[in-house]
Formats: C-alpha cells, sequence, structure tokens
C-alpha cells in the first residue's frame, strides 16, 4: 500500500511539474524546447495556472503535507511571474511604466510633499 501512495505522490509531483514548465514557457520564462526559442503566449499560461488552481481545489483535504507545500509555492510562483509579465506586456504596448500611467513618479510626490510643507 505504502509503494502506492509513493507512485501517487511521484505521480502528482511530476503532473504539477508539467503544467509548471508549460506555465513558464508560455509566459517566455523558459525556452520552448522543440523550436529552441522563447516563446510567450500569455492567454496559454493563464490557462496552465488555471488548470493547476482547479486541481487544488479538487484534490482539497486528500493531499499530503508535502503535495500542499508543492501547490502552494508552485501556484504562487506562477501567479507572481504571470502579473509580472501581464504588465510588462501592457507596458510595451502603451509605452509607459505602470508609475508614468498613474502619475506615481518620484517627480510627483516630491512636489506633492513640497506644496505640504509650505
Amino acid at each position: 500500500m505504502d509503494t502506492n501512495r509513493n507512485m501517487d505522490q511521484m505521480l502528482f509531483t511530476n503532473l504539477v511539474i508539467m503544467f509548471q514548465t508549460a506555465a513558464m514557457q508560455h509566459m517566455g520564462k523558459l525556452k520552448n524546447p522543440l523550436t529552441d526559442k522563447i516563446e510567450r503566449d500569455l492567454d496559454q499560461a493563464k490557462i496552465s495556472i488555471d488548470i493547476l488552481e482547479m486541481l487544488e481545489r479538487k484534490t482539497e483535504g486528500k493531499r499530503d503535507e508535502y503535495e500542499n507545500k508543492l501547490m502552494k509555492s508552485v501556484l504562487q510562483e506562477l501567479r507572481l511571474n504571470y502579473v509580472y509579465e501581464r504588465d510588462r506586456k501592457n507596458e510595451d504596448q502603451t509605452g509607459k511604466t505602470t508609475e508614468e500611467k498613474t502619475g506615481d513618479t518620484d517627480e510627483t510626490s516630491d512636489a506633492t510633499t513640497e506644496k505640504k510643507e509650505e
């Protein structure tokens, strides 16, 4: 019985890593091994993340401590990288940084501080 549990844990880990790798490739963080090129497709990256989130929900209460930590860390890493890449894509399209869009630059902050001090 312990052998089945070890096999299940190994297969679960491989499944999670498979979707993690796919998401990282689609975010342009890893080369596509078939083309040996960096390719970005954030919609596909989001699908891989969504699949892992669904797997997390469906296996809730059935994972051991190792599997819980694996899911938590992989999803945290993917979400952070996805948001970074999505924001970077938006900046590339608009030609402005997030700070420039919101007007929250150092110059603005300095000017506001000077007005308050007067």
